[in-house]
């Protein structure tokens, strides 16, 4: 049975539940767990995967499933928490006020087109209330496979939420900034551009901190 099939038998287990059926103990929907799943080495079937995805709540407000944009071989990998409203509604990076905020950053401070980084998110869809850990850890295994796939030489977290999933910490303020390790691959974390939309006056750290990240990918060529 392919983890497709399984997501359609779980929607459809769901609804029966929401109409009154009862076919065993309470059941969570949210608490399918993905870990040891042969999950294939394709980006696009991967995609194709999480577009079908039922894992958690979040299948059931979602316009869209953003899975991830950009050149599958980049040096550099963004990950943001979630889809904005704006990406939900377009089906698209880099759309609304903080999507052209990080579209900028991107390419008048490091120089290079957004279409050359890659771009996703720790959920792929987007929640009515702020996602949780709970909806991380169901999309976790599309997320490590991406990073798999994509080889990313440096991974830069999109603000405190993303970086304190990420590595299990709360230490956001204290290593903003500085070049650290996740799965040993160089890891920065930096405020989000949602965080930048709300407290402009932190625009100037984050120009240094997209500086030191500029640099980083310079000494790698």
């Amino acid at each position: 049975m392919t983890i497709k099939v399984k997501n359609q038998i779980l929607k459809y287990l769901h609804n029966l539940k929401v109409f009154g059926y009862s076919y065993h103990e309470d059941f969570d929907i949210g608490s399918f767990d993905m870990k040891n799943q042969n999950l294939p080495n394709s980006l696009l079937e991967l995609n194709n995967i999480s577009a079908n995805c039922y894992l958690c709540e979040l299948s059931k407000s979602r316009k869209n499933v953003l899975f991830g944009f950009g050149n599958l071989k980049s040096q550099i990998m963004f990950i943001q928490d979630e889809p904005t409203s704006s990406e939900d509604e377009l089906k698209s990076f880099y759309v609304g006020n903080s999507g052209e905020i990080l579209s900028k950053m991107i390419e008048n401070v490091l120089n290079i087109k957004k279409e050359e980084v890659y771009i996703t998110s720790l959920v792929k869809c987007k929640s009515l209330n702020g996602a949780t850990n709970s909806n991380f850890d169901s999309c976790n295994d599309y997320l490590l496979k991406q990073i798999e796939l994509v080889k990313p030489k440096l991974i830069v977290a999109l603000g405190e939420k993303t970086y304190s999933y990420l590595l299990k910490n709360s230490d956001f303020i204290q290593n903003r900034g500085k070049i650290l390790k996740f799965n040993d691959i160089a890891f920065m974390a930096i405020y989000s551009p949602t965080f930048l939309l709300r407290n402009p006056s932190f625009k100037k750290e984050t120009y240094f901190d997209m500086l030191n990240i500029k640099r980083f990918l310079e000494e790698l060529n």
